[in-house]
C-alpha cells in the first residue's frame, strides 16, 4: 500500500500542505497559488480522498505512509483541519523531518474518553450517512454547516472535492477526531518552531490554536481576521500571507 501522486508546483523551500476532510490535493486554489511564489509547494490525496480513495489508514498509519514519500530533507509541513491533524502526527513521528510545522484549524483531540467515544460514535453514524445517500448529496450536507457558510461559493472549489463515498467513510472511522487519542502530552517533544492558526470567527479553534502554541516547545498563534473554520478559503490572501511571514522570517 503506497500513497500515489505527490504534487509538486512552485519554487523554492519546500513546503508540504494537507487538505482537509473531503477536500483533495486541487482544493484551496487560491491559497495554494500565492505559496508557490515563495516556496515549492508539495501536496497530495489523504487516504480515502481522491487518487487514494481506496487506501485505508488510521491517523498513525497516515503518518507512516507519507514519511515513504515526502522529501527526506527537512521541510515544511502544515494542513487544514484534518489535514492539519495528519500533520500533528507526522510531526510526532518524525520531528526530524519537520523544519517548521503550520497547524489551521487543529485540534490536539477529545481529552475525555467518554466524549472522544461519543463522537467516535457521531463519526461512524456520518459514515453510515455517506454510505446511504451517496458522496455528492453528503458533500450538500455537509458544505450546509454553519462552519463553512461563509465559503465563497466556488465551483471549481466544489468540483476538487472527493466525491468516493466508500473512501470519505472509511476516513471518518479510521481518522475521525473520535479515533485521535489526546495529544496534549506529547506536544512539548515537538521542538521545532510551529504557527498555530484559526480563523478569528472560529471559538472552538482558537482555543485549540491557543493552547497548541502554549504546549510545544516554540509556538506561536495567528488568527485569520474575518474568517471561520476553512480561513484559506474565505480569505486565502491573509491566510496565506500568514504562513509565508512564518516560513521565511525576517
Amino acid at each position: 500500500m503506497s500513497l500515489l501522486g505527490v504534487q509538486r508546483h512552485g519554487s523554492g523551500p519546500p513546503l508540504v500542505w494537507f487538505h482537509g476532510f473531503t477536500q483533495t490535493k486541487d482544493s484551496a486554489r487560491r491559497f495554494r497559488s500565492i505559496l508557490t511564489g515563495t516556496n515549492e509547494l508539495l501536496t497530495l490525496d489523504l487516504p480515502g480522498h481522491g487518487e487514494n480513495a481506496t487506501i485505508r489508514a488510521s491517523l498513525d498509519e497516515t503518518a507512516d505512509l507519507l514519511a515513504e514519500v515526502l522529501p527526506d530533507e527537512p521541510f515544511t509541513l502544515g494542513g487544514y483541519s484534518l489535514g492539519a491533524r495528519v500533520a500533528l502526527h507526522l510531526a510526532l513521528h518524525y520531528p526530524a523531518r519537520v523544519d517548521r510545522l503550520v497547524l489551521l484549524g487543529a485540534t490536539r483531540g477529545i481529552e475525555n474518553p467518554v466524549e472522544r467515544d461519543e463522537r467516535r460514535r457521531s463519526d461512524d453514524a456520518l459514515a453510515e450517512r455517506i454510505e446511504s445517500i451517496g458522496a455528492d448529496a453528503f458533500l450538500d450536507e455537509w458544505l450546509a454547516r454553519a462552519m463553512f457558510a461563509a465559503q465563497p461559493n466556488d465551483p471549481l472549489e466544489r468540483a476538487a472535492r472527493s466525491t468516493d463515498a466508500a473512501g470519505l467513510a472509511g476516513s471518518l472511522r479510521l481518522a475521525g477526531t473520535g479515533t485521535q487519542r489526546w495529544l496534549n502530552p506529547e506536544l512539548p517533544s515537538l521542538s521545532m518552531p510551529t504557527l498555530a492558526l484559526a480563523g478569528d470567527l472560529d471559538p472552538k479553534f482558537r482555543l485549540e490554536a491557543t493552547a497548541i502554541a502554549k504546549n510545544v516547545a516554540d509556538g506561536r498563534a495567528e488568527f485569520v481576521a474575518d474568517a471561520h473554520h476553512a480561513a484559506h478559503l474565505e480569505q486565502p490572501e491573509r491566510s496565506a500571507e500568514l504562513v509565508q511571514r512564518f516560513t521565511r522570517p525576517l
